[in-house]
Formats: C-alpha cells, structure tokens, sequence
C-alpha cells in the first residue's frame, strides 16, 4: 500500500486512512490542503511527550459518569469501554496515554459552540483519560453518548461515538480516531465514517462484550487499536474539530 507522507511523518496507508478531502465530509472542502505539502522542521514541541501531564493521572479520570466533581453523577445508561493498545505485530503497547472526549447522553457537548437544543448535564464534563497497563489494556466508565445534529446538510445526524486520542513518547505520535458502536442506522449516513474505505471502516465500531458487562450496572463494551500494520486502526487527522 502507498503511504501518505508529510515529512518524516506518515500518516498511514491510503486504502485505510481516510482521505484530507472527502467533498460528502463539507468541512474538509476548506479544511484540505490544496497547494503542494510543505516540510516544516521538528522542534522540541513536536519531540518531547505529554511529561508532568502523565504523573498527574488519577484512577478517578477514566470515570466519566462522576469525575465532573460536582458529587453527583452523569445521567444515562452506564457503559464500560474497554479494549488493548496494540502495535503491528499485535503486541501491548504499555503506558501509553489514552484521552477520550464525547457527547452527553442527549448528544450535547460541554462547549460554548454547541448550542442545539439537547440538555446538558450538569454532571457530565464529556472527558477521561488513563494510562494502559502493562499488558495495554485500558478501561472507561461513562455513559452511551445520544446521537446528536450537525449542519453538514439537511438533516445530518451524527452517530452515537465517542472521540479517542493516543499519545506516544511524543507529541508528533498521537493518533486520533472515533469509536462507534454496533448496529447504529445512522452509520451508513455519516460522512466521517463513510470516509474511511470499506472493509477498514468496520475496524472503528466496538463490540458488545458480555464478559466486561457487570450485572445491575454497566453495559461492557470491547475495542481494541491498532496502531500500526495491516490490521491498524484508521485515524483521521491531527485536529479533530467535529
């Protein structure tokens, strides 16, 4: 498979990764470079990794149904999200940094530009992050985020799905990607879905896990990432502004 480059950096294959202009995806139509990629040189922002920020994790942050810190907690149907970080020979990938941001179970966002009618929640700030575990598992508590509206064309509803950001050794290792989850109608509706190519795209949807369920609480969903390879997950890029 041919790679897209930028620099020394690789943005991943073509046939998996989706493309910078995806003209159903409106917002690339701006976004997209259309002059030729220029090389701009590494500087110690780009080398050095999230440092004091990985020291000041707490086991609280991956709870997002109580981590707002008001005392109470988020509403919605609670879901634990869990999965390995995996390079391309499908080996853990330890202390990696893992961030998750998502809607509410109303699909409203904790943002001053987010200003659909769905009610906020005033226990539900819609972030988490944790570290994997020596064997690269990581592991979220929240709730199931609501579809929510969005102007990309009439009617456009974006499906339940929540972001997720993995950071390496370096800033210019992070990875950005979206999760879905299985059997949602508005999948095939979806741009930034449908810009990743078939069969890849299906490598973004969870599976429901019975085994991570627990009885009266929780609903257990499993999602592994690859980060690299032939089975590697697809990630979009850098900036995620949706």
């Amino acid at each position: 498979m041919d790679t897209t480059t930028i620099g020394e950096i690789i943005r991943g294959d073509k046939e998996v990764f989706p493309p910078y202009l995806y003209s159903a995806y409106r917002a690339t139509i701006k976004r997209s470079p259309n002059l030729p990629l220029l090389e701009v040189p590494l500087t110690l922002t780009e080398l050095t990794g999230p440092g004091p920020a990985i020291s000041e994790i707490t086991p609280e942050d991956a709870d997002l149904t109580r981590n707002a810190g008001t005392g109470g907690e988020a509403i919605g149907q609670r879901i634990i999200v869990t999965g390995r970080v995996l390079d391309e020979n499908g080996d853990p990938v330890p202390n990696t940094l893992v961030e998750v941001w998502q809607a509410n179970a109303a699909g409203r966002y904790l943002h001053k530009r987010d200003n659909w009618p769905g009610p906020l929640d005033p226990n539900f700030l819609g972030i988490g992050r944790c570290l994997t575990n020596e064997e690269g598992v990581y592991r979220f508590l929240t709730i199931h985020p609501g579809a929510y509206p969005w102007k990309n064309d009439p009617n456009a509803w974006r499906p339940s799905h929540i972001h997720f950001s993995i950071l390496g050794p370096s800033s210019r290792t992070r990875l950005i990607t979206q999760m879905y989850f299985p059997g949602d109608p508005l999948h095939a509706l979806d741009p930034i879905m449908n810009a990743v190519p078939e069969p890849y795209r299906s490598r973004m949807i969870a599976t429901y896990d019975h085994s991570v369920t627990e009885p009266e609480w929780a609903l257990g969903y499993r999602w592994d990432i690859v980060l690299r390879g032939p089975n590697a997950t697809p990630f979009g890029e850098r900036k995620e502004n949706e």
